[in-house]
């Protein structure tokens, strides 16, 4: 049987701990501690508050007697005066936008893209996302030392490293450059287009498709010279500028983010 600590003067009683209260504002991060489940306000329903986690998840849970945890510490939930909230705000990834967020500290775990192109796309559509979650993206220039950078960085539990690599599909000078490298504290995945610039959709920029670049010819300088996009670096503020969320930007793209996000994120 457990013993409860009552101090000096056993008729006092137990200590009561004052928690503090917070709004249920909509977007507002909280975690339920005995579940583990992590989660921002969508409504309150009387004496209940529904969370919905990054993946769209939702749960519902009794307002109180129960505290939550907000920034590790615990508070109770309170409904918002006068009325109920509004629906809250989505990030450019889809999640529930967390307002008024403080990024947190940067975690020990890493996500590598190709290059800076790739890193500013990312930022993009999952930008709000990696502050929430402390993940910095780092541009790796090419993959062509990618066994050694990784032996340089030697991941680990807690430190581990994610990469997105462009072009990865059975046979190319990618998928060889990656293929044996067996770490279960690391995950490559890719996409199949030949660029990051062509993950993103064609009507987004008013084009009817790609176009085909000749072998040997730099696919961005051909691909700018076919659309008439002056150099590559005006292209690519074209490309970057047409896109505002997760619905510019192919499936592939969007699924291999996505896994390297929870890759990086899971508990050590």
């Amino acid at each position: 049987m457990r013993s409860v600590n009552y101090g000096k003067d056993i008729l006092a009683g137990p200590r009561r701990r004052n928690v503090p209260e917070i709004p249920a504002e909509p977007g507002l991060v909280v975690e339920d501690p005995a579940s583990g489940f992590c989660g921002a306000v969508l409504w309150v329903e009387k004496d209940t508050v529904v969370l919905e986690d990054r993946h769209g998840k939702q749960r519902l849970f009794p307002m109180r007697p129960a505290a939550f945890l907000f920034e590790g510490k615990p508070v109770t939930l309170v409904p918002v005066r006068g009325g109920a909230p509004a629906k809250p705000k989505q990030s450019a990834s889809g999640s529930v936008r967390v307002e008024g967020l403080r990024a947190r500290t940067a975690r020990g775990s890493r996500i590598w893209v190709e290059g800076q192109h790739d890193a500013e796309l990312v930022e993009r559509i999952w930008g709000h996302d990696l502050r929430v979650e402390g993940v910095v993206v780092e541009p790796l220039h090419g993959v062509d030392d990618l066994p050694g950078l990784l032996a340089e960085f030697a991941p680990e539990p807690g430190r581990r490293v994610g990469v997105l690599v462009d072009h990865l599909v059975p046979g190319s000078k990618e998928s060889r450059l990656v293929e044996g490298i067996d770490d279960p504290d690391v995950l490559i995945t890719g996409h199949p287009y030949v660029d990051i610039w062509e993950a993103v959709k064609p009507q987004v920029l008013g084009i009817p498709g790609w176009p085909r670049v000749p072998r040997g010819t730099d696919w961005k300088q051909g691909v700018c010279a076919e659309l008439g996009w002056g150099e590559p670096a005006d292209g690519w503020r074209r490309v970057l500028s047409s896109v505002s969320s997760f619905r510019d930007v192919e499936t592939p793209l969007l699924g291999a983010v996505e896994r390297l996000i929870d890759f990086v994120t899971e508990p050590s």
